[in-house]
């Protein structure tokens, strides 16, 4: 392939004297390691850990419903606020970010006095006076930090860029429908619509009265919404612009009529989100506007408890860092990658099994069997056969969720374990169904609308969130899925699954830049997209002597660090593009070498380096040390996932000892000394 020759044909010897351990023994502390995260009901999860703008949120609804939190849990947010302060003076959008954001640190500063704290706390006084130094102040955050304001009566609606109800009552044939918009834009704007339509503030005097002495410096003027800050991650086009003021010119006279049925349907929309979702809602930051809609249209004082109450299912607590929202739960996604970790190096474990069995189990139960109630009036694609992020609680299944939790249900049963009892069939059509006309696949849905209307973004602080996208991750977890799934369905399905392959291959090759790197959406960046790219590839048949693989297999090595790492900054996914890491780190390191492990086999200089870093950066209780950003959304807010150290490495180092001699063997067999490229790469790793 044109890569790097053997260095040694003892590769095992090699690593061991780079690394001065043994790494079988490095991978078995690493598995108990991972064996001992399990849950009881056999998932796996870690904190996606982002930023406190949801629970920012959080304290300013209880506010806004006028339920101030119990004195118990105030110490315990608080302490979160103060663990996660940066420089002394604000917050950041995420944990990555190299200064505060106007936008957290007014949310959190907000937040920290409803909850008592006096101006000159010094949680509160460095944070007031940062904000006042930055061009336009409060009045320049984004959007959405504006309509927050708006709802305490902090901020004047009429400074707002208008949200219209209305655009709920357009014809659904319209591109500019929000149906047709991403699943996550579309339930909060039909949240956040229908307060604007209300003009909802919450309880005026004392506190807020306060806050406005803090926080403005003047009267606010319409002028002021069009001010953004540093926050803002893209600039307004002009079809934006002339959009928003054709809206304002409407809002200044809108038919009272067509006002009030905008608002019914809104609400109707919300409420039914709000019960099909058990009411947990797509995420906490649209859970927390459904339940401001419920109290703002009257919704009985015990049902709005209820739903608060529901609320803490997002909730995150522990005595370092407090108590704080994750923007989502993870555990089917955890749990997945977790028995694929375990899985990797196919020796058999007794541990191990009982693990896999009860994941398995766990897996199963949380595959959606049921179809959501009138989805039409949410716009709702089919949800039955697939996997949500979660353990399926909120009913929202996705696409590489699913394909992740099919893989490792089957990967046991390709190994000679039964099959598991989940509905392969239901599985299949909601995979399926994901697929876009591009060949690519979406995360909840397919794509409903063409990508110009990103050009229409108002989030401001965020970008590629308007419609549904082809996304390099999802397309190559659902192919390798699907490889799975088409040899155990019938066959008008198993047709239809070697025509998505077909489909999903063009797409994949067709999305390789020059350099032989793939973009991705949800991780940190181009290794993470590389290595999707790399295995739903290698699933649809392409063979490993494609150039694709040539020019992939030589970016992949050309970025390796000097100590035999690799990482790569956050601040890439904001540029499409690849930014080397000023350090290596773990789960960059793991993701770089699963996909080396299918083009260069395991004896590779590169490879060799990578698993003897990975062996010699163990802690002591068989984790490692993560320092960056591992994944992002929305192309500017990065997350922490805390799982990924510990299954990635793993998953990493198995693939290379399954593919590699133990050194026992390997001194009773000559013929085990010399590399075979067959041995080494021809295996398919569908995991």
């Amino acid at each position: 392939m044109g890569l790097s020759a053997p260095e040694n044909p003892l590769g095992y010897a090699t690593v061991r004297q780079r690394a001065g351990t043994d790494p079988r023994s490095v991978h078995r502390l690493a598995r108990q390691r991972l064996l001992s995260l399990q849950s009881r009901d056999g998932s796996w999860e870690g904190e996606m850990a982002w930023s406190v703008m949801i629970l920012s949120q959080y304290v300013i609804t209880r506010h806004l419903l006028g339920r101030p939190l119990p004195p118990g849990e105030i110490g315990p947010i608080v302490q979160h606020y103060r663990v996660k302060r940066l420089r002394q003076t604000g917050w950041g959008l995420h944990a990555a970010s190299v200064g505060p954001s106007p936008y957290c640190t007014s949310l959190a500063y907000i937040a920290l006095r409803l909850l008592g704290l006096a101006p000159d706390h010094p949680l509160c006084r460095p944070a007031r006076q940062w904000l006042r130094t930055q061009p336009g102040g409060v009045a320049a955050i984004p959007s959405w930090g504006k309509f927050w304001l708006a709802l305490l009566g902090l901020y004047d609606y009429r400074a707002m860029h208008p949200l219209l109800p209305e655009l709920f009552l357009l014809p659904k044939w319209l591109p500019l429908h929000p149906d047709r918009l991403y699943c996550h834009t579309r339930t909060i704007s039909q949240a956040m619509t229908y307060l604007y339509g209300t003009r909802f503030q919450g309880p005026q005097g004392g506190v807020v009265e306060d806050l406005r002495r803090e926080l403005f410096d003047r009267p606010l003027r319409r002028s002021d919404r069009h001010r953004t800050g540093i926050d803002a991650a893209v600039s307004p086009t002009v079809p934006l612009r002339l959009l928003q003021r054709a809206l304002a010119l409407y809002e200044r006279r809108p038919p009272l009529a067509l006002r009030r049925r905008a608002l019914d349907r809104c609400r109707a929309r919300v409420e039914h989100e709000h019960a099909v979702t058990g009411r947990l809602g797509l995420s906490p930051v649209n859970s927390l506007l459904d339940i401001l809609v419920l109290h703002a249209s009257g919704e009985k004082p015990d049902k709005v408890d209820r739903s608060l109450t529901a609320f803490d299912y997002w909730r995150w607590t522990d005595p370092h860092e407090g108590s704080r929202y994750a923007g989502a739960r993870s555990q089917t996604w955890d749990t997945a990658f977790a028995v694929e970790a375990l899985l990797a190096d196919h020796a058999p474990c007794p541990d191990t099994a009982r693990a896999v069995a009860r994941a398995n189990r766990f897996l199963t139960g949380a595959q959606i069997t049921t179809e959501i109630p009138t989805p039409h009036l949410t716009a709702r694609s089919p949800a039955r056969g697939g996997w949500c992020f979660s353990e399926g609680g909120h009913r929202w299944p996705v696409s590489d969720c699913t394909a992740e939790a099919v893989s490792a249900l089957l990967s046991g049963s390709d190994a000679g374990r039964a099959d598991p009892t989940f509905d392969i069939s239901a599985a299949t059509e909601f995979l399926l169904a994901r697929q876009n006309r591009d060949g690519g696949f979406g995360t909840y849905e397919a794509r409903r609308a063409s990508r110009l209307l990103e050009h229409l973004n108002p989030a401001e602080m965020f970008t590629h969130c308007m419609v549904e996208g082809s996304y390099t991750e999802c397309t190559g977890s659902a192919a390798v899925a699907l490889v799975h799934l088409q040899g155990r369905v019938n066959g008008t399905q198993r047709h239809a699954c070697k025509r998505a392959l077909s489909r999903a291959r063009t797409f994949l090759l067709s999305t390789q830049d020059a350099d032989g790197s793939w973009p991705a959406a949800w991780g940190i960046n181009r290794i993470y997209g590389t290595l999707f790219a790399i295995r739903g590839l290698l699933a649809t048949g392409v063979p490993r002597t494609h150039p694709c693989f040539v020019r992939a297999g030589w970016w992949l090595e050309s970025i390796q660090l000097a100590d035999g790492g690799w990482g790569e900054d956050h601040t890439g996914c904001i540029d499409n593009r690849y930014v080397p890491g000023a350090t290596s780190q773990p789960v960059s390191t793991a993701w770089a070498l699963l996909a080396l492990l299918e083009l260069t086999g395991g004896r590779s200089r590169a490879v060799l380096s990578g698993i003897a870093w990975l062996c010699d950066r163990q802690l002591p209780d068989g984790s490692w040390p993560q320092t960056a950003a591992t994944g992002v959304f929305f192309g500017t807010a990065m997350l922490d996932y805390r799982l990924y150290r510990e299954y990635f490495p793993l998953w990493a180092l198995g693939r290379w000892l399954a593919t590699h001699p133990a050194p026992e063997i390997a001194a009773g067999n000559p013929a085990a000394h010399t590399p075979h490229l067959s041995s080494d790469t021809g295996a398919r790793h569908d995991g």
